[in-house]
């Protein structure tokens, strides 16, 4: 594969395996310093607004609460569901009311303050340079996974049943920033998981539209790109592997909060960054959404293909 990609000679070729054996290397400390980072900030950072830590429904929008009412109603379906939602092209993408106005302004606050302060911090990933791991803040149990568990599944259940919508057992929420004289775009990309939700906290901004392009199993000789327009407190939804990015911004700043859905059940059949079947190690936390089978008692594991 490599000799394929351009590694003609055999220096070059022990050049990229270096430059890989690296990477892997340093993948592999991300969880103990993500660890470390979640220690300190748990014990020395003092929140701005600690309400919003914990998940409450007066945070969400009502239209989004009367949404989920109907995904958890008798004799709910995709088409009852979908007179709901905002649908865009046959790509299955999807906008929804998630939160309130005002808790998305207590929320960036939150982060303002926190970006401000002495605290360590990890960034979301390798194409985002600014924004904050959501698990290092301790908002996983308290906010996202009754988020994820409670209010998302009921609906991603109708929508992507077959990318493991009623079974999304792990999740992996980062904010992220885009300003100008910072992150201004995002390159395209697909996303380690089964359904991704993109909810827009604001502030202001103008220009910055997310497009859409090719699922990435199904790539076409010319892919057709729409663009979707954020809305401030309203909500994406759309396959993980949906490829997709995001243009400059024009002018303001712009935070966004993404969560990355993904169900054991779907990925320890076929890892979504390889698709191929996945060899599994052990792993702290939630370790990429992969699992050993159920009743085993291992401990949670990580992709390798992912390191």
């Amino acid at each position: 594969a490599l000799r394929e990609r351009g590694c003609r000679s055999e220096e070059r070729l022990r050049e990229a395996l270096r430059e890989i054996e690296a990477e892997v290397q340093r993948r592999k400390q991300l969880i103990h310093q993500s660890v470390e980072r979640r220690a300190i900030i748990s014990r020395c950072y003092k929140p701005k607004h600690p309400e919003v830590y914990t998940l409450q429904d007066s945070f969400l929008a009502p239209e989004f609460l009367e949404i989920v009412r109907f995904c958890t109603s008798p004799g709910a379906d995709l088409q009852g569901l979908l007179g709901y939602l905002e649908s865009f092209s046959d790509k299955r993408i999807y906008r929804l009311p998630v939160f309130t106005e005002e808790f998305c302004q207590a929320f960036v606050d939150e982060l303002e303050n926190f970006e401000q302060s002495d605290m360590p911090k990890g960034r979301p990933n390798t194409m985002n340079n600014y924004g904050v791991l959501l698990n290092e803040l301790g908002m996983d149990e308290p906010f996202l996974t009754p988020l994820r568990e409670r209010l998302l599944q009921p609906i991603t259940a109708l929508l992507y049943p077959e990318l493991g919508g009623a079974s999304l057992d792990s999740h992996k929420a980062f904010v992220v920033k885009y300003a100008l004289h910072e992150d201004l775009d995002l390159s395209s990309h697909y996303d380690n998981a089964e359904v991704t939700l993109n909810v827009s906290l604001g502030k202001e901004f103008t220009e910055g539209n997310l497009y859409f392009g090719d699922f990435n199993q199904d790539p076409s000789p010319a892919p057709q790109y729409i663009e979707v327009e954020h809305r401030r407190a309203r909500g994406l939804l759309h396959r993980g592997g949906q490829i997709h990015g995001a243009l400059p911004i024009a002018s303001g700043e712009r935070w966004n909060l993404i969560v990355w859905l993904r169900s054991s059940a779907i990925r320890n059949q076929r890892c979504p960054m390889c698709n191929r079947k996945p060899e599994l190690v052990p792993a702290e936390g939630f370790g990429d959404g992969f699992t050993e089978a159920p009743g085993e008692e291992v401990p949670p594991t990580v992709n390798l293909c992912a390191l």
